[in-house]
């Protein structure tokens, strides 16, 4: 008895939230007018939000694409003058020939944008933005102010970043994971100056904007879920968003104390992180500090960041494989519990970037044992990933073949994980072009094509239009090639012992049997970056001129697809609709189509409801749609002359045919 007063309570209590929420949704809609300002720079609404974080990442990731092709070009014609930088670049590149100390630089900013600015805000914050309240049947985030806070904190971030590449003495040079001496004293490097301390700067801000953004993810995710939403209804999406803006708002913080303590070393004279340092024959008076106690901060958000940027890219490839396999995802709770597993391992491992620091070999070997088991759920996804693939009715669409790649790159880059994950073998191969190689494939070209997969697949649903599949099956195939004729070379060179971050491999004779090389893949490097124009010209042409999309182009069954892509707040004009199933009802025994929508019941199915053709006349009738489907067997009448507006019965049941989708 008591468990049924407790489970009708719990109801009651869901459904007076639900219909507060909503009603709140109706004021906020109908009392609210923007004007430009609160619709395109100050918004509250999510999905304009989710735009912002996306075009800012944009920009800042050709910033960076960029920022590669110069010091490529430097690392294979080393010494060769080229006008065009003299004319960029100005003093950093007198003559045509790039500076050192500005290489330093160019490494150090690339390193820290794709990381920190298009991999972790353009990626989690573009898409659990967007899709979080949709995805879950919530009017908006749980604080819309806070969320726009959080984009703005991230702006300012990324400009004051920007703006570091224009100081005089030059942008910070310590390479992206800052390590001191270089990045705690400021006569060290011209780089170690004020560009040194507005990089740090930047960063205070843009933990900021991670931490207001992780904390309304929790809380959206938690106390928003629209009725019939339970944790195991839930897509993989939302599951990979929410453990990601967990295990950030843990391990980020941590990254705040070694940034602190950074600016009391070069500012108020502590010694966190100093000891017996001699500049130029003086011996500064610093003691007893430890960069190694820097590497532990580091490297503690380190190494859940790396998970930070690859589960949201993981749940994009879920999502997106399901829709275009046609098959229900294999194994739901599987891949639940290694998103579970991956987030809490995260958190104890990141000893193994610092097998070389002296650590203790008994420490060393639990984690390289922690590093191994992690390599299980990450296992687990990869075979779920081929099993959903398999004998599925496959759609090749951009999107598909991005989440394909992401697979690709998944397994291959994992592989070389095994090998850096030991640390006998981790030692000889430490700073060497064999890591640069892993965690480019692993994290950075896994992520951008999970990055990828998401804006082609919900670009219909943020813009009402259509992407140019022909250029987007262009831009997969030569982003996918360039990336493995950029990466894969790499192993070798680091096997052989060639080091990162040299300005020239000309002044030793092993660098220079790999000159011929290193022009193979800086080629590649320029093609892969140049290809990503035509990426940007399919996007923002097919913004304004694209094909008007079909309100379910993929046929999906995510409640995402059931709001109207018109610019409103509170996503569904009418009531939020109710969840019935689980988000992988494809190709179910007996359904009338090969999906189901989550808002869609059996009892509606069957009597009769033609959910795919609404969002077909959506498409033709030139209206957005949206709101909760009416139901035929709520509101038909009691009697065997049911209104075929209201009850749509299949006039192909008599026959034995179905429809197609």
């Amino acid at each position: 008895m008591a468990a049924e007063m407790s489970h009708s309570a719990s109801t009651q209590t869901e459904h007076h939230v639900h219909t507060a929420h909503d009603a709140h949704g109706h004021g906020h809609e109908h009392h609210h007018k923007d004007t430009f300002w609160t619709k395109y720079v100050f918004s509250m609404d999510h999905k304009m939000i989710a735009k912002q974080f996306l075009i800012t990442g944009m920009v800042m990731g050709f910033l960076g694409g960029l920022m590669s092709v110069v010091f490529r070009l430097q690392l294979a014609y080393p010494g060769e003058s080229f006008p065009i930088l003299e004319a960029i670049l100005g003093k950093w590149a007198t003559g045509g020939v790039l500076d050192p100390n500005f290489y330093m630089a160019l490494v150090t900013l690339h390193g820290t944008i794709m990381v920190f600015f298009v991999l972790t805000a353009g990626l989690s914050g573009t898409f659990s933005n967007l899709l979080i309240p949709l995805q879950i049947g919530a009017r908006d985030m749980a604080s819309p102010l806070l969320n726009m806070m959080s984009y703005w904190f991230f702006f300012l971030s990324a400009s004051i970043m920007v703006v570091s590449i224009f100081v005089e003495a030059g942008p910070a040079s310590a390479g992206w994971t800052v390590y001191p001496p270089l990045s705690a004293l400021p006569q060290a490097m011209p780089g170690s100056g004020l560009g040194m301390t507005l990089w740090l700067v930047s960063m205070v801000f843009f933990i900021a904007s991670v931490l207001t953004g992780g904390l309304n993810y929790i809380a959206t995710v938690l106390n928003m879920r629209t009725k019939g939403m339970t944790m195991t209804r839930m897509p993989l999406t939302i599951w990979a968003f929410f453990l990601t803006a967990i295990v950030a708002l843990i391990s980020f913080p941590v990254l705040v104390s070694a940034t602190v303590l950074l600016i009391f070393d070069r500012s108020l004279g502590t010694s966190f992180y100093l000891s017996e340092i001699y500049v130029s024959g003086v011996h500064l008076p610093n003691q007893g500090g430890s960069v190694v106690l820097f590497q532990h901060l580091f490297w503690f958000l380190g190494h859940p960041e790396v998970y930070i940027i690859l589960m949201p890219a993981l749940g994009i490839t879920s999502q997106v494989l399901a829709t275009n396999a046609r098959k229900p995802i294999f194994g739901y709770r599987a891949m639940i519990a290694s998103l579970l597993g991956i987030a809490f391992l995260s958190f104890i491992v990141w000893g193994h970037h610092m097998f070389v620091s002296g650590m203790n070999p008994f420490l060393g070997t639990i984690f390289v044992i922690a590093t191994v088991i992690i390599a299980i759920p990450s296992a687990v996804k990869t075979f779920n990933f081929l099993a959903t693939l398999w004998r599925g009715n496959l759609q090749f669409t951009p999107a598909m073949m991005f989440a394909i790649g992401l697979v690709s790159f998944f397994v291959s880059g994992g592989l070389t994980g095994l090998w850096l994950a030991n640390a006998p073998m981790d030692v000889p191969l430490h700073n060497t072009y064999f890591v640069v190689a892993h965690f480019h494939i692993v994290m950075g070209a896994s992520a951008m094509f999970g990055m990828f997969a998401g804006v082609y697949h919900w670009f219909p649903r943020m813009f009402g239009r259509m992407m140019n599949k022909q250029l987007g099956y262009v831009h997969f195939w030569v982003t996918f090639a360039a990336a493995y004729m950029v990466f894969f070379p790499m192993h070798f060179i680091g096997l052989a012992g060639v080091p990162r971050r040299y300005y020239a491999f000309t002044e030793f004779e092993l660098g220079s049997y790999f000159m011929d090389l290193n022009v193979f893949i800086t080629i590649a490097a320029i093609i892969g970056v140049c290809v990503q124009f035509i990426f940007a010209y399919n996007f923002f042409s097919s913004i304004f001129w694209g094909k008007k999309s079909p309100k379910n182009p993929w046929k999906s069954n995510g409640l995402e697809w059931s709001a109207p892509v018109k610019h409103m707040h509170g996503n569904w004009p009418g009531e939020i609709p109710t969840v019935h199933r689980w988000p992988y009802d494809y190709s179910k025994p007996g359904a009338p189509v090969d999906y189901i929508p989550q808002h869609i019941s059996d009892e509606m199915i069957a009597a009769g409801y033609k959910y795919w053709e609404d969002e077909d006349e959506d498409y033709n009738n030139g209206n957005g749609g949206g709101g909760a489907p009416h139901d035929p067997v709520a509101d038909s009448p009691k009697t065997s002359a049911t209104p075929e507006r209201v009850f749509r019965k299949n006039e192909n049941d008599e026959t034995g045919n179905q429809p197609t989708a």
